[in-house]
């Protein structure tokens, strides 16, 4: 960490590691730096974070970090008289050279370009956002849907990549394209830049990265099923909204990494590009043969989890099979057959017609429980999602998404959708369920959603995805 009093900033790079080292944080102020410290223990000392040491100082120790548990702090001196008020700028930034970080700090010591910048970003905010406006009866939702949502979409998850349960800075394969799927009201090319990003991501055997740091190019390879297939949901939606076909040719390079072995359900590493390149079309092609891979009830397995993360264990030694996730491709499938037609894909668009077929089969047969769709079927036989079950009779995943993809059997679907309503919506709480009851004490080992309390996040509370559509 370095102190440039005659610039008045504090720079510091990690020397710890490689990857970081080229990135350069800094802090400055439109107040002069008095002194500084880069040791966190010497600020916080025998108070903590609630009542940090320093504050008690009136000079702090002017050393940096190196060698101790580091933190970026500094002390400026201001004198006010009785009921005034003054302005100040704290600046904090991150550039890869030195020079620029001395030039953006010099100009936002200014508090007339803080202030221009500000209006400047205000405007820029309230354009975007206004772009979509909703009316409706209830207030709060007006509030939600015009810009707060979208607001917290693009500022938190994407170019923060953070949230209130993960805040590790990574991009999440399924969920950042999820995040764009209603951001294509107010800016379409948002929704076509993820998908090109997330291509780049899917290795040459079709799978994907669960999450990765662009950062420092790692990331984790896993068996989640589901993770794929969003890629192709994504492109069919984009192509639907703008027309716009010529994504499709787009083309971006595979990911080369050593495939998982046997038993071994994720690998973190650095995982660099290919040589290989593949159109976006290819990209989806191979997403959707990796995921033709059925079980015994004609199901396609679930591996180490699907859209439901915590099901770790329900598939994880290569048996279990998913209903959902049967539900989502189907969908998929009836909706990328016409994009195989226009590419004269014909043979392909007949396999994946056939094998949507047997799908519907199956999910109208083997997923069916009597009065409402099972969720998935486990390694050692077990059903999730049965009515004879002691906790998870009832998954409303599957139920919602017999009606979303338009497979569920006509009499079926409205039976299911009813048991939804009778077993899942909570008019008490006001919530509905994701599943119910929830996993506890019972014989089923699911995987880590039995560590969730009962009704906390997956385990049967409401795990809501927010489209913004």
């Amino acid at each position: 960490m370095e102190f440039d009093a005659n610039n008045n900033i504090i720079q510091a790079k990690n020397l710890y590691r490689e990857e970081m080292e080229k990135t350069r944080v800094y802090i400055s102020s439109s107040e002069k730096i008095n002194s500084y410290t880069g040791d966190k223990n010497f600020f916080l000392g025998e108070g903590g974070i609630a009542n940090p040491q320093a504050l008690k100082k009136v000079y702090l120790n002017n050393e940096n970090g190196l060698g101790k548990k580091v933190c970026m702090s500094f002390e400026v001196e201001i004198e006010l008289e009785s009921f005034e008020s003054k302005e100040i700028s704290l600046i904090l930034g991150a550039e890869q050279d030195a020079m620029d970080c001395k030039n953006i700090a010099y100009k936002y010591q200014k508090l007339s370009n803080c202030k221009q910048e500000l209006t400047k970003i205000k405007n820029v905010w309230k354009e975007v956002l206004g772009r979509v406006q909703v009316y409706t009866p209830l207030e709060s939702t007006n509030i939600l849907l015009n810009g707060w949502i979208a607001y917290q979409i693009l500022a938190s998850r994407l170019y923060s990549k953070t949230g209130y349960y993960q805040s590790g800075g990574a991009y999440g394969f399924r969920d950042q394209l999820q995040d764009t799927i209603g951001l294509k009201y107010l800016e379409p090319a948002l929704l076509k830049q993820q998908i090109i990003k997330h291509s780049q991501h899917q290795f040459i055997e079709g799978d994907v990265e669960h999450w990765w740091h662009e950062e420092n190019q790692r990331g984790i390879r896993t068996r989640f099923s589901d993770d794929l297939l969003w890629l192709v949901y994504l492109v069919i939606e984009y192509i639907h909204f703008t027309g716009d076909r010529d994504i499709l040719d787009i083309e971006t390079p595979y990911l080369n990494g050593a495939v998982l072995e046997d038993n071994q359900d994720e690998r973190y590493e650095r995982y660099l590009p290919s040589e290989q390149n593949g159109s976006i079309y290819e990209h989806c092609i191979r997403a959707i043969e990796k995921s033709l891979n059925f079980g015994e009830n004609g199901l396609p397995k679930i591996g180490s989890g699907d859209w439901n993360d915590g099901f770790s264990t329900v598939g994880h030694k290569g048996r279990g099979e998913s209903v959902w996730l049967g539900f989502f491709l189907a969908l998929i499938l009836e909706n990328f057959i016409p994009i195989c037609q226009q590419k004269n894909d014909e043979t392909l668009a007949k396999k994946y017609e056939d094998i949507r077929g047997r799908l519907k089969r199956a999910l109208n047969s083997n997923g069916w429980d009597g009065r409402w769709y099972k969720r998935a079927f486990m390694d050692d036989g077990n059903v999730l999602g049965s009515m004879e079950n002691e906790e998870c009779r009832i998954d409303s995943i599957a139920q919602s998404w017999s009606v979303i993809s338009n497979v569920g059997d006509n009499d079926k679907k409205y039976i299911s959708m009813e048991s939804l309503e009778n077993h899942l919506v909570d008019r008490e709480n006001g919530i509905i369920k994701l599943l119910d009851p929830p996993f506890e004490k019972g014989k089923l080992e699911p995987g880590y959603i039995k560590a969730y309390l009962p009704g906390v996040r997956e385990n049967g509370g409401q795990y809501t995805h927010v489209y913004y559509c």
